[in-house]
């Protein structure tokens, strides 16, 4: 047996290894490995972000008779002011609420249905019922909202006369909206909501039959809490794509007076930007959306993170 001490070669050739080895290579490597997704978040979304301050504490004004046109004026949060100041962006917020309200509460509830059904082995042809519920997610919402207007329109669409309320009508027009967005949306949180259902230990399943819980008492005390993470992960999915309505509204607007050019707060921000040219207003108005969507989703997380205590 050959002790290495010390002084012998083989340990010195050790320590002279170490000593060639770069002293940073260790601490390199962790910023080599996240520079991607550094550079990705900076190019994608700090500078954008950053750019849209700078905007939303300007705007344009003509001084003087005008002859030499607008200039930007540093007005601080003038912009601000003035969105939250405007009714139009306030009555934009309330009806991206109560649509939020509707359609939060049917889509996930109808899809985690759906998801439960197809893991109880209850439907049968199980593989062709989940693509048909996921099929409306595969079509463009701009095709999708384009079908559903014109199943909506007066002596086009046969919903006009079946449906006790006018779809395109003032009070009505709601309804079709969470209509609209719930059939595009149902089916991609149903295979969410499968996928994480698969997970599920079996064991846990039959343990739970072998105390006598039926299909019933196992789908809501045992299978819903274990995929608990799941669901409130698009929780906060769905409140952001709330606030972020745009689609379904824009088509909505070609079809009827109801929805106007500032029915949600993006098309408010739309609005200011690409039709009045009011750039800073719009980057003010999309920040306070922005806003809204992280405290929002903030306040989800912490309450999942409540209830998995």
């Amino acid at each position: 047996m050959t002790v290495v001490t010390e002084d012998s070669p083989r340990a010195n050739g050790r320590a002279e290894r170490k000593r060639r080895r770069p002293a940073g290579r260790g601490r390199l490597t962790p910023w080599l490995l996240a520079g991607p997704f550094a550079l990705l978040l900076l190019g994608t979304v700090l500078v954008p972000i950053g750019y849209a301050l700078y905007l939303s504490l300007f705007t344009e004004r003509l001084s003087g008779l005008g002859f030499d046109g607008p200039h930007d004026v540093f007005v601080w949060l003038g912009n601000y002011a003035d969105v939250l100041g405007d009714t139009a962006f306030r009555d934009s917020v309330g009806n991206v609420a109560r649509y939020a309200l509707l359609h939060i509460p049917l889509m996930l509830g109808g899809a985690l249905l759906l998801a439960l059904l197809l893991d109880s082995a209850t439907v049968q042809l199980r593989q062709l019922w989940s693509l048909s519920v996921f099929l409306p997610y595969a079509v463009p919402g701009v095709i999708a909202g384009l079908i559903w207007a014109y199943l909506f329109s007066p002596g086009v669409g046969p919903l006009n006369d079946a449906l006790p309320w006018d779809p395109l009508g003032s009070d009505g027009v709601l309804p079709s909206i969470v209509t609209m967005a719930t059939w595009q949306w149902l089916g991609y949180n149903m295979i969410i909501f499968y996928t994480a259902l698969r997970t599920v230990p079996r064991d846990v399943l039959e343990a739970a039959t072998v105390d006598g819980a039926g299909p019933l008492r196992t789908a809501l005390a045992v299978k819903v809490p274990m995929i608990r993470p799941t669901v409130f992960v698009a929780l906060v999915f769905t409140v952001i794509g709330s606030l972020q309505l745009f689609t379904e509204p824009l088509v909505l607007r070609s079809f009827t007076s109801s929805v106007t050019s500032t029915w949600t707060p993006s098309l408010y921000v739309y609005e200011a930007a690409f039709v009045r040219n009011d750039h800073g207003r719009a980057a003010a108005a999309s920040l306070l959306l922005a806003l809204a969507c992280a405290l929002l989703s903030a306040l989800v997380m912490r309450l999942s993170t409540r209830r998995s205590r």
